[in-house]
């Protein structure tokens, strides 16, 4: 789980993990919770990238604020 609760802590434990096994549990809207697990492969200024575990050709992106505001869960070492 994350520690913090600023942008900036956030992206800082998220740049720690790169490479890392991650499980993401993401709301969908409509009382729709997506899991995914895989791997955090890069981080930018405001979003970072996870490779699929399940499927190595696609990626899901996310933001920051969407890890500050819970839309997306993080557990790392999942």
């Amino acid at each position: 789980m994350l520690k913090g609760n600023g942008l900036a802590s956030i992206k800082a434990d998220i740049e720690n993990h790169i490479g890392e096994k991650v499980m993401l549990k993401a709301n969908g809207g409509r009382k729709k919770v997506v899991v995914n697990s895989g791997v955090i492969e890069k981080t930018y200024p405001s979003i970072f990238v996870v490779r699929l575990e399940n499927d190595d050709q696609r990626t899901v992106t996310y933001s920051y604020s969407d890890v500050l505001t819970k839309t997306v869960q993080i557990v790392f070492g999942a």
